[in-house]
């Protein structure tokens, strides 16, 4: 046997090839049953797609570069679940292309940012982020009041987001610019919005314009994160993916 052995380690051709053998059964048995599942993701209730105006506010969200400086990924630690809530589920992500856990927090973590302050203080702290926060370093935003939202091809979008996967029905697609209306205005009926799109935030941040703005989208989008799972209802086993 270690004569065997010896042969093969002084024969480097062999060696390449055995390893080579042995890495593609390793990859085989790993790889091949992932084609077998749907998905390595286990859904949660309560977790959907965003509506049309979170989808356009996500895209500015990105667009101006904020997941440089914030994460929306809680790890499983007593510290951060102490300080920012229930740590993050990998169902909480699997409608983000691209995802937005990032890599540093110059600021605090907005996985659950959802709810826990007003659209007012959304909107104050993003024109002038000092008034709210005093020792903020993070830039103003306040020409997001003064521009107008593009909606026009927001249908458009969502069928993308569907060729990439996210399970946009052709309901959802058709009544796009509809719900989009109809989040940001208070007083709309907001009933067929809340059948597709449950817990959907609806409000205007900027009630002091009549026209929609890229800062309602994106305070839209920022009071969504962190509140279509209620972490109570869950068995336990959920919450150990």
């Amino acid at each position: 046997m270690f004569l065997r052995h010896e042969t093969i380690e002084k024969n480097v051709i062999l060696m390449m090839v055995l390893t080579l053998i042995t890495v593609s059964i390793g990859g085989i048995v790993q790889i091949i049953p992932l084609f077998t599942i749907e998905s390595t993701v286990e859904r949660v209730d309560g977790v959907r797609p965003y509506t049309p105006l979170e989808v356009l506010g996500r895209n500015i969200y990105i667009r101006e570069g904020c997941y440089v400086c914030h994460s929306q990924q809680i790890r499983p630690f007593k510290d951060e679940v102490e300080r920012y809530g229930h740590y993050s589920l990998a169902a909480e992500s699997m409608y983000d292309k691209p995802f937005q856990w990032g890599s540093k927090r110059t600021g605090p973590d907005l996985a659950r940012v959802g709810g826990r302050y007003s659209n007012d203080w959304h909107v104050g702290h993003l024109v002038s982020p000092r008034d709210v926060v005093p020792e903020s370093i993070m830039p103003a935003y306040p020409f997001l009041a003064q521009r107008r939202l593009q909606t026009a091809d927001v249908a458009q979008h969502l069928k993308a987001l569907r060729l990439g996967g996210t399970p946009y029905s052709d309901d959802m697609i058709k009544n796009a610019e509809a719900d989009l209306l109809a989040q940001a205005t208070p007083d709309a009926d907001t009933d067929a919005l809340l059948k597709r799109y449950p817990r959907a935030v609806i409000g205007k941040a900027m009630s002091q314009t009549q026209a929609i703005t890229e800062m309602d989208a994106l305070v839209a989008y920022l009071q969504m994160l962190g509140t279509l799972v209620r972490f109570g209802d869950l068995p336990p086993e959920r919450l150990r993916q």
